[in-house]
């Protein structure tokens, strides 16, 4: 017998499939903990859903007293396997007693369950999968009907859907951000569906540029899908004749008409990252080279929003972590890496005053 069972996943949105293991997890130990991923992410068609709103799925799917056995962990992607596991570590260990046997309940679906693995210690229950449902099927459904029609096109799957996870997707139809939510989707496919018949995967290259002065960083609101009105630095693709350095600056300038001479820039540079998780993009395969530059106490350069940028502004430090979910992408973990808004390592109760904040 285990002391604590745990259940890891998405669940964009709930299904049966994850009922089945939360189930099974109930069956393994008194008490259940689910690490909830993907937390204070930007809303988008793979992340739709609040982590609150999940967990409210989640729990509202149980029957009463296995409501009362179940606690709900979230946790952020960070796009670094190493400091995610630190964190589902660090949470567990505040919910359980030192020396805690834990089982960790999963199902290998695909080459994104590899996490699965990554928590020697504790007994790992590899499931069978549970059902034939997909996430991302209920996604498409949803978000290929219309706020009148969601009902009739969820129909077919509604075997698989729990109550619970009916409500939250008929009451996020009723809001502004369903709409918002479909455009992306439909954008999205529509840029997959055109690299298609490529030979082979296309593997796309980007830059961005992280501009510090003054503790404030300069950052844009996205103008266009995908992201549209999201938080992003400043960035885009490379041009075929360009280097990333060149197009760093050549983007900078076109989307925020920040003049600086070259030689400013170079000495202003302190750092470059590649950002290079598979799934950072819901693009496509996207790597990134960002660009990390500190102006110190300069006078701030003039700014102006263009080409992509719908706005631009310049952001205090101690604002950001308070700004998370309105990030676009992994542009906020970007942030995160030069910056240290997080640290390497902090517990939920920290993670959870830091959204407050």
């Amino acid at each position: 017998m285990h002391d604590t069972a745990l259940l890891i996943g998405r669940f964009e949105p709930v299904h049966s499939g994850h009922l089945a293991l939360l189930q099974e997890a109930l069956r393994q130990a008194p008490q259940v903990i689910v690490v909830v991923g993907s937390a204070w992410q930007a809303r988008s068609p793979k992340n739709p859903f609040t982590w609150q709103e999940r967990q409210a799925m989640l729990l509202q799917a149980l029957p009463e007293a296995d409501r009362a056995r179940v606690q709900v962990l979230p946790v952020r992607d960070y796009y670094n396997e190493a400091v995610w596991v630190q964190a589902v570590r660090a949470g567990v260990a505040e919910r359980t007693q030192p020396g805690a046997r834990i089982a960790l309940v999963g199902h290998f679906k695909d080459a994104t369950s590899s996490y699965l693995r990554a928590f020697p210690g504790w007994s790992l229950i590899d499931l069978p999968r549970q059902g034939s449902m997909d996430a991302t099927a209920v996604r498409d459904a949803y978000f290929g009907a219309t706020a009148d029609t969601v009902g009739e096109a969820l129909a077919p799957l509604a075997a698989d859907i729990p109550a619970s996870t009916r409500a939250q997707l008929q009451a996020l139809a009723q809001t502004p951000h369903y709409m918002a939510l479909q455009q992306e989707w439909r954008m999205l496919r529509g840029y997959r569906e055109a690299w298609a018949k490529a030979p082979y995967p296309p593997v796309f290259v980007t830059v961005d540029a992280v501009l510090r002065c003054q503790n404030h960083v300069l950052l844009i609101r996205r103008a266009h899908a995908p992201g549209k009105g999201q938080l992003a630095v400043p960035g885009g693709f490379i041009e075929q004749r360009e280097t990333v350095w060149q197009s760093c600056l050549r983007e900078l300038v076109e989307e925020t008409h920040c003049h600086l001479p070259e030689a400013t820039m170079q000495a202003a540079l302190q750092s470059v990252a590649v950002f290079d998780h598979p799934d950072r993009s819901q693009r496509g395969r996207t790597l990134t080279h960002a660009h990390y530059f500190d102006l110190g106490d300069a006078p701030f350069p003039v700014v102006q929003a263009d080409d992509d940028a719908a706005l631009v502004q310049w952001t205090r430090l101690d604002q950001l972590a308070g700004l998370e979910e309105e990030f676009f992408e992994d542009h906020f973990h970007m942030l995160d890496h030069f910056l240290g808004l997080t640290g390497s390592l902090m517990s939920s109760e920290q993670l959870s005053s830091t959204k407050r904040a």
